[in-house]
């Protein structure tokens, strides 16, 4: 937190809560308070509402994934036919030495913490608080201290337990690109919902004032949710980023409700209820095992984390009976009421941007309808589902909250968001993910590439390919675009270059209703896509970007029948006076196999004579923004549809890659560029 001072909960507290420091700890903290020096594994920071909060100061140590790219495979063959990366044992080799490519693309990841963490710092947190008897306070977990100085603020609002350990698993990860506070609240406290909401609200204007040009963050998970919408309701003109996870608005409908009647004739002594609260929290087992067999750890590793924490069950049923005693969770279920009738009552005057996370399996609220349901009122509103997760979705293992930020476009530092200097490369997890879930059509198409070097030679692989930006990427879309798949994926195996293709707006654009309402490109954001515009190319070349351009783009795309490997590229060029402007180097490049995959037997003429297909494309072509308006032809015309095509025996998939054309000499001015 700033050593400036904050307005934050009305106790005046700094203190950390620290234990003895384990071998295994990761990272240090150093938290200087009254002259003296506490050494934390907890990793734990309270401040208070005053003007001047403590220092809090970091030490790290690197954790996870080493730094690094992958390594060139000994046969060539196999390098084009075998998509499946083993990240572990191909970074940081080969091909950087190779070509000359040494900067870093991947971001370097780090071991997320576990269940058992969130449990043995929930205790303490617990025991702590109680002593002193204090009202909700915000902390700062000091694991979270390697930002950058204009990182925006995230305040993250708890759900039921109250605790304020929700985002534990993404603190590591989380913390680099926000400056987080964390809403806790002491189990014997019996502060209102009204009163919480005014607590935020102080906070969020005091932070809006120091920083009027930067978004603040609420992050809230069930009873939090609420509370992120009653504050936005309240403060229309604060410009607020909501992240909401299975928001507890729809309590009304929940199963949660009939307990109410019942916990109050409940013996204290009681505690049916935990095994099963404890059942949702731990998830399940294979899904765990699962997902970090996906993240390339050894199965040993697996099953040794997966056994300590299965050991650890019974500590964490007497943690939980610490966090929800039976008056606790009746008084917060009376809350969770209270809190979606308030937030319910003022949805209409939300109008902050919102991110609504939906459980598919949340056993204790209808997550899914009540995602939708919001997504149709909330003007600004945007929904990503998860069909196999639970309830506790922010504390399951496969749930990484940084890559659906990513993916959904959702991270900014100013008032707008910046496609180039808000962009963060994807992890080689991430990396690896997308890759894996286009593996059959790498292994259906077996991609071999082809460039030429300086001399005019041809050769297999990318060799030709410039490590050093910037440089443009010219090519013609193969029938719906799916060559740029093996494309993108393929520079970054073979040359660690991370191309940046330019898309059309209509990937980017937020739909509430409508035909496209449902169509999400979350893969491609993460891989680096840019919407189309001049601003973004004059900031991709000032960046030495890789870029790709398709300038057929939607109609190449989308071509009809017997139109296959036809150029339809605009009349006027786009591209070459801007790329002499910064002396890009330009690529022209083709590929074939495409077009032979399938055939197109219902195309646009065909489906424009159709009702049915004829008032889809009217009112997809309403929804989408219209490129190359003041143009002319067929390229500046095309409506979005989708063509009916009959597959055909996939065959393989040629790139090849011209020799670079200098364009440092063509200067407005000095030479006529047609």
């Amino acid at each position: 937190m700033a050593s400036t001072g904050a307005s934050l909960c009305p106790t005046v507290m700094s203190s950390v809560f620290g234990r003895e420091v384990r071998p295994s700890a990761v990272g240090s903290s150093k938290f200087k308070s009254n002259n003296k020096v506490l050494i934390s594994t907890r990793r734990l920071a309270l401040s208070a509402e005053q003007p001047a909060a403590a220092t809090v100061g970091t030490e790290w140590k690197e954790g996870g994934l080493e730094k690094g790219m992958f390594e060139e495979k000994p046969e060539e063959e196999e390098a084009h036919r075998n998509t499946r990366i083993d990240v572990e044992e191909e970074k940081e080799k080969g091909m950087r030495k190779k070509h000359g490519s040494e900067k870093q693309v991947f971001e370097v990841e780090e071991e997320r913490m576990s269940l058992k963490d969130y449990f043995d710092q929930a205790k303490d947190l617990i025991k702590s608080s109680s002593s002193d008897g204090g009202p909700p306070r915000w902390f700062s977990p000091l694991e979270c201290g390697s930002r950058s100085s204009n990182s925006p603020l995230l305040l993250f609002l708890p759900g039921t337990d109250g605790v304020g350990l929700g985002l534990i698993r993404h603190h590591r990860r989380i913390g680099k690109i926000f400056d987080i506070w964390c809403l806790h609240i002491p189990v014997k406290d019996r502060t209102t919902f009204r009163e919480l909401v005014k607590l935020v609200e102080r906070t969020v204007k005091s932070e809006h004032r120091r920083s009027p040009n930067r978004p603040i963050y609420l992050v809230g998970e069930t009873l939090g949710a609420c509370l992120a919408l009653s504050v936005a309701a309240l403060n229309p003109d604060i410009d607020l980023v909501l992240i909401l996870a299975n928001p507890a608005t729809s309590f009304d409908k929940s199963q949660l409700q009939p307990l109410i009647p019942l916990l109050e004739f409940m013996p204290d002594s009681f505690q049916l209820s935990l095994p099963y609260i404890l059942s949702l929290m731990t998830g399940n087992s294979l899904r765990m095992v699962t997902a970090s067999l996906e993240k390339g750890y050894p199965l040993q590793h697996t099953v040794e984390e997966l056994s300590r924490d299965l050991f650890a069950v019974p500590s964490y049923l007497s943690v939980l009976a610490d966090i929800l005693p039976r008056e606790t969770i009746l008084w917060k279920l009376r809350m969770l009421k209270s809190a979606s009738a308030f937030a319910n009552s003022r949805l209409h005057s939300v109008k902050a941007e919102i991110l609504v996370l939906s459980s598919g399996r949340d056993q204790l609220l209808p997550s899914q309808e009540e995602g939708k349901r919001l997504f149709k009122m909330l003007p600004k509103c945007e929904i990503r589902r998860f069909e196999d997760s639970g309830h506790f979705l922010l504390l399951e293992d496969d749930f990484d909250l940084v890559t659906v930020i990513k993916g959904a476009c959702f991270y900014r530092r100013s008032k707008q968001h910046d496609y180039i200097s808000d962009y963060m490369p994807p992890t080689a997890t991430e990396f690896k993910k997308i890759v894996d879930s286009y593996n059959w059509f790498h292994m259906a198409t077996s991609p071999a590439m082809f460039s030429t070097l300086d001399n005019g030679k041809i050769v297999r692989g990318l060799a030709g390919i410039p490590s050093e930006g910037p440089v443009l990427l010219v090519g013609y879309h193969m029938l719906l675009g799916l060559e740029k798949i093996s494309l993108v994926s393929q520079f970054l195996i073979e040359r660690n270059i991370l191309v940046r293709g330019i898309a059309h707006p209509m990937m980017f654009m937020k739909f509430n209703k409508g035909r496209l309402s449902e169509l999400t490109f979350d893969a491609l954001k993460i891989m680096g896509a840019v919407p189309v515009s001049g601003k973004n190319f004059f900031k991709l070349f000032s960046s030495n970007s890789h870029v790709l351009l398709y300038p057929g783009g939607m109609r190449e795309a989308l071509h009809r029948k017997g139109e296959e490997y036809k150029l339809f590229w605009p009349e006027q060029s786009e591209f070459v006076r801007m790329a002499a402007r910064f002396g890009a180097k330009i690529i022209p490049f083709g590929a074939v196999g495409e077009d032979d995959i399938g055939e197109v037997f219902l195309d646009y003429d065909d489906q424009v004579k159709i009702p049915y297909f004829r008032d889809y494309i009217e009112e997809t072509k309403n929804e989408i923004v219209r490129l190359r308006t003041e143009n002319a032809g067929e390229v500046a015309n095309q409506d979005p549809y989708l063509p009916g095509v009959l597959p055909k025996f996939p065959g393989r998939f040629y790139y090849y890659f011209g020799k670079p054309i200098e364009t440092k000499d063509l200067r407005c001015g000095r030479r006529k560029i047609r």
